[in-house]
C-alpha cells in the first residue's frame, strides 16, 4: 500500500472517529463552500482532502462502515484510478447533475439512523430534496456539524489576497449601474433586502476581482443589498482603502466575514428578503428571522451578467484575437520541434502554451489548468498531466489541448486536436464524426428564448447516428473576465433550472467529444455568442438568434475525412478560416504567421 494510499484511509477512519463521537453514522461530503462554488479555495477542498480524487465535481459519503464517491462519466477512469487501493468505492452517477447518492444514502442507513452534512456549504434546493428523501426512509438529518474540522488537522485557513477593481474601458458598466438594475429587479418583486452568495455574482456586481480561487478571478464574500445601499462581509484587510473609499461612494459599506448570518438574523421583520435558493445555503437561509417574507427566485445578477453587452462583446472578440496569436506561436514552436526529432511531453505543452499566452496584451491568467492530453489521456474528458503522472508524445495518433486564458477583455477556452506522425482511418472518421457536430450546432438558427438544454441534440446527432455519444454536456456559458463555467445557460440533456433560455450577448461553448477509453479521445470546442438576426417573418414568429463564432483557431484539416464531408460543411469551415486568418494574420510573424497560413488553407469541397 503506497505512502498516498494509507493516508487516505487513515483520514477517512479519524472522520469515522468523529461521527462515532457525534453519535452520527453517516456524513455527507459534497464538492462545495459557503458560496456554492464549483472551484473551490483549499480549506474547503474537504472531498479532495479526504478521499484523494481531485476531479471538480463528486460527492463523498461516509459511513462507519462504508465510504463511496459519486461522480459522473467525465472522471469514472480518473475516479478509479485515484482512488484504487483506498477503500473508497466509485458509484457511476448518469450526469454531474445527478443526486442518486442522496438515495444510495437512504438504502444504507437504517430508520432511526443519523446523517450530517455541514448546512454552511450545502445548498438550499438541495437540503430541500435530502430532507425529504431521508425523512420518507426515516433518517434524520444534522446540519450544526462540520465533522470535517474535527478530522483535517492543519486545515487551510482563508485566503487573504487583495481584491482589485476591474476597471474602465474593459469594465465596460459602471458598479452604479449594475447596482440600480439589481434594485430594480429586488423592487419588482417587493424585496427590501438581497442576500448574494455566488462569488462570480458578487465579483460581477461590484466590478471587482480577485485570486482566492486558481484560475477564477473572484474572492470569497457575501453582499447583502437593500434599497440604497448595502454591506459586503469580507476578510480583513483584503479591500484597500482606496477601494473601499470608491465602494462607499455606491453605498456599499464593509463588514467581517463572519457576521454575513448575523446580518440576515437582524433583518426587520417588515423586511422582504430575496434569495435564490439554487444559489445560497442552508446555513445562511436558516439565519433568516421567521417573520421575515423570503422570495425565491433566480439571482438578478446571474442573468444580467450572462448578457455581456455590445462594448463587453468587442472586448471579448479582441481577447479572442490576443489568445488565438499565442495559439499560433505555441503551435508553430511545437510543430517545428517535432520535425526537428526533438522530444515533448505533456507538461511541456503545458508550460509553453502558458508562456505564449503571457506574452499577449491583457492577460492575467489561466481561466483553468490546460488539458494536455495524448491518446489514451486524450479519452479523459479533465485529465490534468502532473510531474508524477505524464505522458511522452511519440509514435502515431492524436493529442488534444484543452486551454484557455483570463484577459481584462474576457474569458477564453479552446480545444483542438492534432495529429501526429501517421492518423489512421478510425481516428479520421471519430475526429470528422465531432467536427461534424461542432459545425451543426454552431451554424443553428432558434427562437429567442429556447431553452439552452433543447439545442443539445443538434450537436450529437452526426454521433448518434453512427450509434456513438458522450457523456458530458454540450455547452457552457463563460463569464466576462470571470468563471470559466458560467450560468444559467448550458447545452446539456438536463434542464438544471428554469432560467435557462438563450438570449442576445450570451456567451457559451460548442464542444461535443469522443472518447474512446485506452485509445484516444476528441473534442473540438469553440466559444459562441448569441446574436439577433432579422428575418423576413420575424413579425410573426418572433426574433431568431445564431451564433456568432468567437474562438480564432485553426481546425486542423489534416485529420478530416472529406467523404463524410458535406459541401455546405467545408464551405462553413473555409469560412471560418478565412477570418481566423483575417483576423490574426496581423498580429503574428514569421514561423507564427507561416503556420497560420498553413493551416488555414481551404479545403476543396
Amino acid at each position: 500500500m503506497d505512502t498516498r494510499t494509507s493516508e487516505t484511509r487513515l483520514r477517512i477512519e479519524r472522520l469515522r472517529d468523529a461521527l462515532t463521537a457525534n453519535g452520527v453514522h453517516a456524513v455527507l461530503v459534497p464538492s462545495s463552500d459557503p458560496h456554492l462554488s464549483e472551484y473551490l479555495p483549499e480549506r474547503w477542498q474537504g472531498r479532495e482532502w479526504l478521499s484523494g480524487f481531485t476531479g471538480s465535481v463528486g460527492s463523498l459519503v461516509v459511513t462507519r462502515d462504508r465510504a463511496a464517491l459519486f461522480a459522473d462519466s467525465r472522471y469514472w477512469a480518473q475516479a478509479e484510478a485515484q482512488l484504487a487501493g483506498s477503500g473508497i468505492q466509485l458509484e457511476k452517477m448518469n450526469s454531474g447533475a445527478s443526486t442518486q447518492y442522496i438515495d444510495w444514502i437512504a438504502q444504507q442507513l437504517q430508520p432511526g439512523q443519523v446523517l450530517a452534512v455541514d448546512g454552511q456549504v450545502l445548498g438550499l434546493a438541495l437540503a430541500n430534496a435530502l430532507r425529504a428523501a431521508l425523512q420518507r426512509a426515516g433518517v434524520s438529518l444534522r446540519t450544526d456539524l462540520d465533522l470535517l474540522q474535527a478530522a483535517w488537522d492543519g486545515r487551510p485557513s482563508l485566503p487573504t489576497e487583495a481584491v482589485y477593481e476591474h476597471q474602465a474601458p474593459h469594465a465596460a458598466v459602471p458598479r452604479s449601474d449594475k447596482l440600480a438594475r439589481v434594485r430594480a429587479a429586488m423592487a419588482s418583486v417587493g424585496a427590501t433586502h438581497h442576500l448574494v452568495s455566488t462569488v462570480d455574482d458578487v465579483a460581477w456586481l461590484l466590478n471587482l476581482r480577485g485570486t482566492d480561487v486558481e484560475c477564477n478571478p473572484v474572492f470569497i464574500a457575501h453582499l447583502l443589498l437593500d434599497t440604497s445601499g448595502g454591506h459586503l462581509f469580507i476578510g480583513d484587510a483584503k479591500v484597500p482603502a482606496d477601494v473601499a473609499a470608491r465602494l462607499a461612494a455606491d453605498g456599499i459599506q464593509l463588514a467581517p466575514y463572519a457576521q454575513a448570518a448575523a446580518a440576515l438574523a437582524a433583518l426587520p421583520a417588515s423586511g422582504t428578503l430575496l434569495i435564490d435558493p439554487r444559489r445560497v445555503t442552508l446555513g445562511l437561509r436558516e439565519a433568516v428571522p421567521a417573520g421575515v417574507k423570503v422570495v425565491e427566485q433566480i439571482n438578478p445578477s446571474t442573468l444580467l451578467k450572462s448578457r455581456k453587452t455590445a462594448a463587453e462583446a468587442g472586448f471579448i472578440r479582441e481577447a479572442m484575437a490576443e489568445d488565438g496569436a499565442a495559439m499560433c506561436e505555441f503551435y508553430a514552436e511545437f510543430e517545428a520541434s517535432l520535425a526537428r526529432g526533438e522530444r515533448w511531453s505533456e507538461l511541456d505543452i503545458d508550460a509553453k502554451l502558458s508562456a505564449a499566452r503571457r506574452k499577449r496584451p491583457g492577460f492575467i491568467g489561466l481561466s483553468f489548468s490546460t488539458i494536455a492530453g495524448w491518446m489514451a489521456n486524450g479519452a479523459l474528458p479533465h485529465y490534468r498531466a502532473t510531474p508524477e503522472s505524464f505522458a511522452q508524445i511519440e509514435g502515431n495518433g492524436l493529442l488534444l489541448i484543452d486551454s484557455g486564458g483570463q484577459y481584462l477583455g474576457g474569458t477564453t477556452d479552446i480545444t483542438r486536436v492534432w495529429p501526429i506522425g501517421t492518423v489512421s482511418a478510425a481516428q479520421k472518421r471519430d475526429y470528422t464524426l465531432v467536427l461534424k457536430g461542432t459545425l451543426a450546432l454552431s451554424r443553428t438558427r432558434f427562437p429567442r428564448g429556447t431553452l439552452s438544454p433543447m439545442l443539445d441534440a443538434i450537436a450529437r446527432a452526426p454521433l448518434w447516428e453512427h450509434g456513438l455519444d458522450y457523456g458530458h454536456g454540450t455547452g457552457h456559458g463563460v463569464g466576462y473576465f470571470l468563471n470559466v463555467h458560467e450560468g444559467p445557460q448550458s447545452i446539456s440533456k438536463a434542464i438544471a433550472e428554469p432560467a435557462m433560455a438563450m438570449e442576445p450577448g450570451m456567451i457559451t461553448s460548442i464542444e461535443p467529444g469522443l472518447y474512446r477509453p485506452g485509445l484516444w479521445g476528441v473534442r473540438i470546442e469553440n466559444l459562441v455568442l448569441n446574436v439577433a438576426i432579422d428575418t423576413p417573418e420575424k413579425n410573426a414568429f418572433g426574433e431568431m438568434l445564431e451564433f456568432e463564432t468567437l474562438t480564432l483557431c485553426p481546425i486542423d484539416t489534416r485529420c478530416i475525412d472529406l467523404d463524410l464531408m458535406r459541401a455546405d460543411e467545408i464551405a462553413w469551415l473555409n469560412g471560418y478560416h478565412a477570418t481566423v486568418r483575417e483576423r490574426l494574420a496581423p498580429k503574428v510573424s514569421g514561423a507564427a504567421l507561416a503556420w497560420l497560413l498553413a493551416r488555414t488553407e481551404p479545403l476543396a469541397a
